[in-house]
């Protein structure tokens, strides 16, 4: 009894110290104390500030981290363009897709607990996804007229095909399968009022854009991964990321919605694009929603989502703090795809289990190391991660029109210009 007081009280010690400690935010250091240029990241500065300044973009946040320690991390523009409140380091943003890693590593996480291996078909925690078909367009050579048949899975959704996009699942507003996009709307797969559980069970009633494992498509496959978190812990998603993530990470500004008295923090995009006249709808984060989205609903601060990237970055731990093994880590940033061919990947780039992966550095238009992986969503925001050079780079904004992906090449390579030993 007395031992196992004595191993309480320990434990508990253990508990007070690291939390505090993980709170704080990582250490600050000049650009030149980590290879960085002071004067080139100012080009960074600039460009963003004339950016601003055109109108192109409300606000943004650019943080630079090297080694282990934040070299640069300024905010410019506004917060809400309505208000006119300023950008500041602790405002909150809708991330879309970069909800789409956090959720791999949750995946991840319950592999190495033993809950669940990457070649398990989903059907094994999601039953309804058991018996499948595939809406194959066949095209004739001799008319161009695409015909449609509709042909049994040839085999099971696995675990690993969710991560890696290959499942054959879609989304319904971007897939270029006309029998699949009309499914997906005569079933109301896009509906964002369904729970996780609910879109799963529309997800069973349409057909699959491709055969399981034999094409790369972006999709509602982390979705999917958000409902098998739901089964195999018994918690909502949110929990989860709360209990396992979130917490552990101290990322306390993170989650599925924004309290209350933190909403004025709550960053917003204008309300018309700039770039194409047309009206910008966000994402309601306003109250807690009914579809955790495991694919594209969290919020967060550039403070936390820096402690997830160093989590990673670091071999899966954060200080005191272990998520995954460095093994798992580098499992996830490694080429899953292969020959499968892609619709939407770049040259030069593959898919890991959660995020693109390079491969090669002469195939895109961008600089880069092999090995960098990160991903982006669909409001502006952007992360990587490289290995080589020990550095993370995250770009926030609330800027949803098709101009995103040249701010995130600009970005990149404003980031890139920098490195200077």
């Amino acid at each position: 009894m007395k031992k196992a007081a004595a191993l309480l009280a320990l434990s508990t010690a253990v508990v007070l110290l690291t939390g505090p400690v993980l709170a704080q935010p990582l250490p600050q250091a000049r650009p030149e104390q980590v290879g960085l240029s002071s004067e080139r990241l100012g080009h960074l500065g600039q460009v963003l500030r004339q950016e601003i300044e055109k109108g192109k973009l409300p606000g943004a946040i650019a943080l630079v981290a090297r080694k282990g320690r934040i070299a640069y991390y300024e905010p410019f523009g506004v917060r809400d363009p309505e208000t006119r409140a300023p950008m500041t380091r602790d405002s909150i943003f809708r991330i879309y897709s970069m909800t789409k890693p956090i959720t791999s590593v949750a995946i991840m996480m319950l592999q190495e607990q033993g809950r669940l291996v990457l070649t398990d078909p989903v059907s094994k925690f999601l039953p309804q996804l058991a018996h499948l078909h595939v809406a194959a367009e066949r095209k004739d050579p001799s008319t161009d007229q695409i015909t449609v048949e509709m042909v049994p899975a040839q085999r099971e959704i696995t675990i690993q095909d969710l991560l890696r996009h290959t499942s054959g699942f879609t989304y319904g507003t971007r897939t270029t399968n006309a029998t699949v996009k009309a499914a997906y709307a005569r079933a109301g797969v896009d509906a964002r009022d369904l729970s996780n559980a609910e879109l799963v069970d529309r997800l069973a009633l349409v057909p699959l854009a491709h055969q399981p494992g034999t094409a790369w498509e972006y999709s509602r496959s982390v979705d999917v991964l958000g409902r098998v978190v739901e089964v195999i812990s018994g918690k909502s998603l949110g929990g989860f990321f709360a209990d396992r993530i979130f917490r552990p990470l101290a990322m306390k500004d993170s989650g599925f919605f924004v309290p209350k008295a933190q909403l004025g923090r709550l960053a917003q995009a204008f309300p018309i694009d700039p770039a194409t006249g047309e009206k910008i709808s966000l994402i309601d984060v306003t109250t807690q929603p009914k579809y955790e989205s495991g694919g594209g609903g969290g919020v967060s601060t550039t403070d936390d989502y820096l402690r997830f990237a160093q989590m990673l970055l670091d071999g899966g731990h954060l200080g005191p703090a272990r998520l995954l093994s460095r093994t798992s880590v580098a499992f996830m940033a490694s080429d899953h795809l292969g020959p499968i061919s892609g619709t939407m990947h770049r040259p030069g780039y593959t898919f890991g289990l959660g995020f693109q992966v390079r491969k090669d550095v002469g195939l895109d238009g961008q600089s880069g190391s092999i090995g960098e992986y990160g991903w982006a969503g669909a409001g502006g925001t952007y992360f990587w991660i490289d290995p080589k050079e020990h550095l993370i780079a995250i770009l926030m904004t609330q800027a949803p029109g098709p101009s995103r992906t040249y701010y995130r090449q600009l970005f990149k390579e404003l980031v890139q210009q920098a490195l200077v030993d």
